[in-house]
């Protein structure tokens, strides 16, 4: 199927808070790991969202070019080829993007995708994260009413972050402290501030004690109630129920019981990064282990092309990281369920 459109991408979020599950949301930086990602929503048989962080488009534009806005238009205008020969769809979307970076990365990429719009066709990206987390709420949200209108008129949808995620991503960290947790004040500032959706679609995280970065389970002290409160608060204060379509940040080390929590309290989008990571590598490092003669030219030989061809390790990598997203998909109960089905 081609990337979703701005309507189809619409009915997919729709279809998870209605019917309870989550999409997962895989990081790539690579043109493989892209057909990964795909690959493993069309063995689950889930549509999906696919992004790219800031250090991810920099890595894409070549890792001595470093261009952001580069890096992703040439991701997605491969993914807008690729995707056509998979049977679900596959929503376009950047990640975290911090204030100093936005007219590096966001901005611009909202210009190119305004002047796509213009001429009719369709954005090039489906949604962009704005992470406001690192300024005052006020300021936060004063930045993502502006980007929302500029969203909103080129049928893109914005995220946001209201709150904190602890740990450290492409440069932004934060403590591991009592900030992780969103309030039902920090939720009827952003109501008050951006609507429930007539100024533009929005999709919100809020935080629940979420970390970025590796962490074995039960580690990491999940409070998803937290969402209910919030959602039950807020929503009964703007006369909707469930107000907010919500992400899941920082997810590695959650138990299947916190994620699944979550989904039921309106989650729609899980962010998934740091376990597709290793997923994509420990195939290649098994590989090369268990060819090391083959992959190097030991005393004097000459190894053994079909052990170092990068194909060889690359169709091994594609496939463990595929396999990851299954699992993904699995948890957050949208296998089986792509628009397509």
């Amino acid at each position: 199927m081609p990337i979703a459109t701005p309507e189809v991408y619409a009915e997919m979020l729709d279809k998870a808070k209605q019917n309870s599950f989550a999409y997962p949301a895989i990081n790539v930086s690579s043109s493989q790991t892209l057909i990964a990602a795909i690959r493993g929503f069309a063995e689950a048989g889930s549509d999906g969202i696919v992004q790219v962080s800031t250090g991810g488009a920099e890595y894409l534009s070549g890792s001595t070019v470093k261009n952001m806005v580069t890096g992703s238009v040439a991701l997605a205008a491969y993914a807008h080829e690729v995707a056509k020969n998979y049977p679900v769809n596959i929503a376009l979307h950047t990640d975290h993007c911090p204030k100093d970076k936005l007219d590096g990365f966001v901005r611009p990429l909202l210009e190119i995708s305004a002047e796509r719009v213009a001429r009719g066709e369709n954005p090039l990206f489906q949604s962009h994260m704005w992470d406001g987390s690192a300024v005052p709420l006020a300021e936060n949200l004063e930045i993502a009413k502006d980007l929302l209108a500029k969203t909103a008129a080129a049928k893109i949808v914005l995220e946001i972050e209201v709150g904190v995620v602890g740990g450290e991503e492409d440069g932004v960290a934060h403590e591991i402290n009592e900030k992780l947790y969103t309030t039902v004040e920090d939720g009827l500032a952003t109501v008050e501030a951006l609507g429930t959706g007539e100024n533009g679609r929005y999709i919100t995280a809020l935080t629940f004690g979420n970390v970025h970065g590796v962490y074995k389970p039960g580690s990491v002290k999940l409070r998803p109630e937290i969402l209910k409160e919030i959602q039950d608060q807020v929503g009964a204060k703007v006369g909707k129920e469930r107000p907010f379509d919500l992400v899941f940040h920082g997810g590695s080390g959650s138990t299947l019981e916190e994620i699944r929590a979550a989904v039921d309290h309106g989650v729609v989008k899980m962010n998934i990064d740091t376990d597709t990571q290793y997923a994509f590598t420990r195939p290649a490092a098994g590989h090369m282990f268990s060819n090391y003669d083959g992959v190097l030219k030991i005393d004097g030989e000459v190894g053994n092309k079909k052990a170092y061809d990068p194909r060889a390790w690359g169709k091994l990598a594609e496939a463990g990281m595929a396999s990851r997203i299954v699992e993904a998909c699995e948890h957050l109960r949208s296998a089986g369920t792509s628009l397509n089905a």
